[in-house]
């Protein structure tokens, strides 16, 4: 690949004095500076009244899940039982095979409620089906799908799961954690993605400027079992992938870590093994989060998973030079989960190596132990959005001021990864930002500043995800071309930028924009 210089009105890299140009020599950078520092360069790939920022990361996201949310049957902006059944009922008339729906969210419908197995059995009542919740930790089956499952009133609840029960006993359809497992797993390939939907859905995150994602990937297994096996799909794409993407592997057993490593460290150059991916709670908004104290309305505290399974899967991780990423939302998770990786760090872990998902409700205790450790958060700023009408209810005002802890965490050491969880949130860094900045209005003392904002999205996603410092000198020329400087901008207006150009490696992706980002 030739040199070349690309221009605009300024550059903003984190951590680098203002500059207006960007060097590329075979894919990577070779100076950054200003137009003067490179007169004696032929004329550079100008963009006009436009700005050069590092390519966004999304360290938290299931890419094979987005790909099907693209295309299947969302229930987000149903307005009440009735609509449910309707899309679920168009969804079986379009498709053979099981009946999966996306996306739903109690808090939106008319009724308040999750709906049970005999509202989904007028959608559909000869297949089975599943409804999930957004947040992916509850799901709802109609009868058909519980009798394939062989669920009943006898039925026990599995080990970090629950079946939500009538005054009779009898199963309501409402699934929660790895009691969703049980049903989705019998509908196993039912919904697969294809690979031309998965690298059709990486192209349109790039047209929002994303260069780089942690992939969370199933192997067939789990809630979303009907999707097929995710490490298998990405793999089958590793040689056209139009972004880099990280590998962490959602591992039953520590047995099955080397070989998955193996297999896709082998697959292609933008697709890199990176780690294993387990869960010790749910969510807020599933009352699974697995809190010390009950929720404010609800009698629980919610679902705690972490075990032994997870330290013996994490620690054969570090063995291969993997990470360790797992999903920690209440404070009674979050607190045993630093608990363990402190264990793991004085028997020798890198605590680079270790990544705490969500983070999102701690005590000041452990937001200090997690600053101090130099355990990484992936952080998921976009959760704002969907949860500030509803979550100081469920929470309480005493945990509220300490529930999405960006300023905090910052201030005690801790590097944020920004990110997603898509399909939970839109794939859109831009709103994230702004979000990260605005807060939705919720809990405004732990706002981060706009350079923060931009750091948690560039270079403390390149931390989480092992890349060097973006747009430094011998790093990858991953970076995008926007319409404005969203460090001089409000919030509003940082969730409406507009990215012009995406490029990887020095070369401009050919990205998607014929798709929309987000299907509600």
């Amino acid at each position: 690949m030739t040199t070349k210089l690309y221009s605009a009105e300024l550059c903003r890299i984190p951590g680098v004095a203002e500059s207006d140009c960007i060097l590329v020599e075979r894919g990577r950078v070779a100076a950054v500076g200003t137009r003067g520092d490179f007169s004696g360069y032929e004329s550079p790939v100008h963009y006009e009244g436009a700005v050069l920022l590092p390519g966004m990361r999304d360290a938290h996201l299931h890419p094979v899940a987005y790909a099907a949310a693209l295309r299947g049957t969302t229930l987000a902006t149903a307005a009440d039982f009735a609509e449910v059944v309707a899309r679920l009922a168009t969804a079986a008339d379009l498709a053979p095979g099981p009946v999966l729906g996306m996306r739903l969210n109690e808090e939106t419908l008319a009724e308040r409620r999750l709906p049970d197995r005999l509202v989904l059995d007028a959608a559909v009542a000869e297949r089975p089906l599943l409804a999930h919740r957004y947040c992916g930790h509850v799901a709802i089956a109609n009868t058909a799908a519980l009798v394939l499952a062989g669920i009943d009133s006898m039925t026990p609840d599995p080990v970090g799961g629950s079946i939500d029960r009538d005054k009779e006993g009898r199963p309501t359809g409402v699934l929660r954690e790895t009691a969703i497992e049980i049903v989705a797993e019998r509908f196993e390939g039912g919904n697969a993605v294809s690979t031309d939907e998965l690298l059709s859905a990486l192209r349109r995150l790039a047209a929002v400027g994303v260069t780089s994602i942690g992939a969370m990937l199933r192997t067939g297994a789990g809630a979303w079992a009907s999707l097929g096996n995710e490490v298998d799909i990405t793999i089958n794409a590793a040689d056209r992938l139009p972004i880099k993407v990280a590998a962490y592997v959602i591992e039953e057993s520590p047995e099955t870590v080397s070989i998955n490593k193996a297999r896709i460290d082998a697959a292609g150059p933008r697709l890199r093994w990176r780690g294993i991916k387990r869960f010790g709670d749910g969510s807020f908004g599933g009352h699974t989060a697995a809190m010390h104290d009950r929720f404010s309305d609800v009698d629980t505290s919610g679902t705690m998973r972490l075990s032994d399974l997870d330290r013996s899967i994490a620690v054969e991780s570090l063995r291969l030079g993997g990470a360790s990423a797992i999903h920690a939302i209440g404070d009674r998770a979050c607190g045993e989960l630093i608990d363990m990786y402190l264990e793991l760090i004085d028997e020798g872990a890198a605590p680079r190596k270790l990544r705490i998902e969500h983070a999102s409700v701690m005590t000041a205790a452990d937001i200090d132990r997690l600053g101090r450790s130099g355990i990484i958060a992936a952080v998921q700023p976009p959760f704002l959005g969907s949860e500030a009408t509803w979550l100081e209810q469920r929470l309480g005002p005493d945990r509220i001021e300490l529930t999405y802890p960006f300023a905090a965490m910052e201030d005690a050491g801790t590097v944020l990864a920004g990110s997603s969880d898509c399909p939970v949130e839109p794939p859109d860094p831009w709103l994230g930002m702004a979000l990260a900045q605005d807060r939705a209005g919720m809990s405004i003392g732990q706002a981060l500043s706009a350079e923060s904002a931009l750091a948690m999205y560039t270079s403390g996603a390149a931390t989480a995800l092992e890349e060097p410092e973006p747009l430094a000198v011998g790093s990858p020329a991953d970076f995008i071309v926007v319409d404005r400087d969203p460090l001089a901008i409000t919030p509003d207006q940082v969730a409406e930028t507009q990215v012009l150009a995406t490029y990887v490696d020095g070369v401009e992706v050919d990205v998607n924009r014929s798709q929309p980002l987000w299907l509600d």
